[in-house]
C-alpha cells in the first residue's frame, strides 16, 4: 500500500477498534505524522503493510491519545495596585 493508504488504514483501525470517533482518530495520526512517526514510512514505502498498519494504531493511540498537557498560565509581573 502507498504511504497514503497507510495512514488511511492506520486511521480506520483507530477509530474501529478503540471507539474513537472518525474525527478523533484523524486527529491522533495527524499529531502523530507532525511528531515525525511517520516518517520513515514515507522513505521506505516497502513497511507500508496491513500488518505494520495494526502495530501502527495500537502504537499511535497508546502514545498520542494521551490529553496534551496544557501550557501554564502567564505569570503577572508585580505592578501598581489597582484602584
Amino acid at each position: 500500500m502507498t504511504y497514503e493508504e497507510h495512514l488511511d488504514e492506520v486511521t480506520t483501525l483507530i477509530f474501529e477498534r478503540f471507539g474513537l470517533s472518525e474525527d478523533a482518530a484523524i486527529k491522533l495520526v495527524m499529531r502523530a505524522q507532525a511528531d515525525g512517526y511517520f516518517s520513515g514510512h514515507d522513505d521506505d514505502p516497502s513497511i507500508c503493510t496491513q500488518l505494520r498498519a495494526e502495530q501502527d494504531a495500537k502504537r499511535v493511540f497508546k502514545q498520542y491519545s494521551k490529553p496534551v498537557a496544557p501550557a501554564e498560565p502567564a505569570k503577572r509581573r508585580p505592578g501598581p495596585p489597582r484602584r
